[in-house]
């Protein structure tokens, strides 16, 4: 697999609009780009093909009543190699294998954490593994610890 290099290309699959906004100015000032934004699983399946994201942020509970579990599965299936983190106010609601993302960071987020985390997770993503510890604000899963 030959890795990414800076910057990334991030999808932000999030359902609540000032959240969403948020989340894409942080990425951009962090110097990454955001190369989509979804408020469900119809909306990620209407990118499927036009884009191919590193990283992708996901909400738990979206638009429609739908999943971000059903997002994540989506994910797997059309961009194998994207690292995928929630982002939820309910993170005891994330199963411990996290259907397969690699983190969940808790709503709310502040700047600083989300910039942390960025730039930890562009060390695991484009060179392996990310160096010291997990910021604070980004609770690792089972596929992280395997993967990096």
């Amino acid at each position: 697999m030959t890795r990414p290099t800076p910057p990334l290309d991030v999808l932000i699959v999030e359902d609540e609009a000032l959240i969403a906004l948020d989340l894409s100015l942080l990425v951009e000032d962090q110097g990454h780009r955001v190369v989509a934004e979804a408020d469900s699983l119809d909306a990620v399946t209407q990118v499927v093909g036009t884009i191919a994201p590193n990283l992708v942020f996901l909400d738990l509970h979206l638009a429609k009543g739908q999943s971000g579990f059903d997002v994540c599965r989506l994910v797997q299936a059309a961009w194998k190699d994207s690292t995928i983190v929630f982002l939820t106010a309910n993170p005891d609601l994330v199963p411990a294998h996290c259907c397969g993302a690699h983190g969940v960071i808790s709503k709310p987020f502040t700047r600083s954490g989300i910039s942390e985390a960025l730039r930890y997770l562009e060390q695991g993503i484009c060179r392996p593994p990310p160096h010291g510890d997990a910021p604070e604000c980004l609770a690792k899963t089972d596929n992280f610890k395997n993967q990096w």
